[in-house]
């Protein structure tokens, strides 16, 4: 029961991590919004390194599992939330959920050819679902493109949907890196881990903000999108914190079709504060229903439904059918 609390916990601030950032990038640019949400997350993670004993496995890794941390967190923090800002700012958060929910696809292929994961059935069902709900969400977007009545907004599409990919290429490959320089470790070596992937990471940003013109642009950041920045690099933290504890204490099974209801909570919280600058149609909902459903098909695991919908022997034999 704690388990799933923390892993609803995780999937709460990872809604309002993106709502605080669609608020940010409105009129705010991607790079100051890196500049703010990647550097945060060191001292709070060296904070929470130092009262779970992070420091000593931080001594006790290898140099391949440096390495290792150190791509994924320029994976995910610089090209996955790169194309995670660009989407937001670009289509808005709720828009450009579906798109980013393909990052799933990303990690199952990877764990396919590296971690000898396996195709069922059900992940097969989930893949059609995670495409089916941008499909369906494009159907809207060729019934009008108009602009959302009553504000300034106006989706770019194109650009959007090619962002939403580029999140979803950096959200699926990081995981893949972090399990390589795990190397079978626990919650601490994790926690260890991220404080790595965020220090790379944020060596990244300064190098960006080194470049010619940047510091300039960084001194026009407006007060209050600073605020709105640094709000999501502390809720995005919290969410990795509730989501490291649960993992540590529930099966994976439970923790992660509960943190997929980040996406709902996505849509909640920007209806909440960005409402003048979301498109929130029905063909919106039912494209994030059904990448919602995808995801939760490719997260559960095949026994786990079985025991909760008996089938008949013939159909329980092909539910557990798998490639390769």
């Amino acid at each position: 029961m704690l388990g799933a609390a923390l892993a609803l916990l995780s999937a709460v601030t990872f809604g309002m991590n993106n709502a605080a950032a669609r608020r940010g990038v409105i009129t705010g640019s991607v790079l100051q919004g890196l500049a703010i949400t990647v550097p945060i997350g060191v001292p709070l993670f060296a904070l929470l390194c130092l009262f779970t004993g992070g420091f000593a496995a931080l001594a006790g890794f290898s140099g391949d599992s440096w390495l290792w941390f150190s791509a994924a967190g320029i994976v995910h923090f610089i090209v996955g939330r790169y194309g995670n800002y660009r989407a937001n700012k670009c289509m808005g958060a709720a828009l450009s959920s579906p798109f980013q929910q393909m990052s799933l696809l990303v990690a199952l292929m990877l764990a396919l050819v590296f971690l000898d994961d396996f195709v069922t059935p059900l992940k097969l069902f989930g893949i059609v679902l995670v495409f089916l709900g941008p499909a369906v969400m494009l159907r809207g977007m060729r019934k009008g493109k108009k602009k959302k009545s009553g504000s300034d907004f106006t989706p770019k599409y194109a650009e959007g949907i090619l962002w939403g990919l580029v999140c979803a290429f950096g959200y699926g490959v990081s995981p893949l890196l972090v399990q390589i320089g795990l190397a079978g470790g626990g919650m601490v070596d994790g926690i260890a881990g991220g404080l790595i992937s965020y220090g790379a990471a944020s060596v990244i940003v300064l190098a960006l903000l080194m470049l010619p013109g940047n510091i300039a642009h960084m001194k026009g950041l407006d007060r209050t999108n600073a605020k709105w920045f640094t709000a999501s690099g502390v809720f995005v933290f919290l969410a990795q914190v509730f989501r490291y504890m649960a993992l540590a204490i529930a099966p994976v099974s439970v923790v992660v079709p509960v943190q997929r209801l980040s996406v709902v909570f996505r849509v909640i919280f920007s209806w909440m504060l960005n409402r003048e600058h979301e498109v929130i149609t029905f063909w919106v909902i039912a494209g994030i229903g059904l990448s919602f459903l995808g995801a939760m098909a490719l997260t559960i695991s095949t026994e786990f439904i079985l025991e909760l919908v008996p089938l008949p022997e013939a159909l329980t034999e092909i539910a557990r059918w798998r490639w390769p």
